[in-house]
């Protein structure tokens, strides 16, 4: 039986402006299994930022329950969330987010030297991630000294390193052309077969969702379509 890596419950999000409350988020409720692949989807202002943003515990709902792999991280303070985050998931975004003054290789290293685990085996696994994303030749370049494709591909294997079980994936290609877009996508299924890993990712690319097994449509901060792909 599946295990399920992901339960939401009635999730709310609302913020107060000072003059008057904002509902972004009006009840989600949805779970994620272990190795899935799921798109969501859905305008600008639709929610999908911000429940992706809960999904990683950079926020806090402001009624609901959220459980990542059989633990709930509604109500976790933040050197909490922080720590289970490093255990836990690994991130992609738009714009890479890479450390200027470190090499490819240590930009991939940094969640495990974070995590204080940076052994032997971690720089094996990492220098082996690099050249898994064809970056053999550029892991002492720094990333100025890369592509935005090669910049994505240094950020994809930096949230594989430390084998998280949960890969959240902001706009992964919202920044690449669409050669480079299309590598990274075959990068982000590769891996996610190989390593097992779930991968959630948030997106307004219909060609890019097309490849999910799953994708999760949302409008006005609710969930308006949850279709499932079809066995092959």
């Amino acid at each position: 039986m599946p295990q399920t890596i992901l339960s939401l419950k009635q999730v709310t999000k609302s913020i107060d402006t000072g003059t008057h409350r904002v509902d972004i988020l009006k009840g989600i409720d949805f779970e994620v299994q272990a190795g899935e692949f799921v798109a969501i989807m859905g305008a600008s202002g639709s929610g999908k930022s911000t429940l992706l943003g809960l999904l990683a515990g950079l926020d806090s709902p402001t009624s609901g329950s959220i459980q990542l792999d059989g633990e709930e991280i509604s109500n976790l303070k933040e050197d909490q969330l922080a720590e289970l985050r490093g255990r836990k998931i690994g991130f992609v975004f738009q714009s890479y987010q890479l450390i200027p003054t470190l090499t490819a290789e240590e930009n991939v290293l940094l969640p495990a030297e974070l995590a204080g685990t940076t052994n032997g085996d971690a720089i094996a696994r990492a220098r082996m991630l690099l050249d898994t994303v064809g970056l053999r030749d550029r892991r002492d370049h720094y990333p100025v000294q890369l592509s935005g494709g090669e910049q994505q591909r240094v950020a994809v294997a930096r949230a594989f390193v430390r084998k998280p079980p949960l890969l959240l994936a902001d706009e992964p290609t919202g920044n690449l052309d669409s050669v480079n877009g299309r590598q990274v996508l075959e990068l982000l299924l590769s891996l996610n077969r190989s390593e097992g890993a779930t991968l959630v990712l948030v997106t307004h690319d219909r060609d890019l969702a097309a490849h999910a097994s799953r994708i999760i449509t949302l409008r006005d901060g609710l969930i308006v379509s949850d279709q499932r792909k079809n066995a092959e």
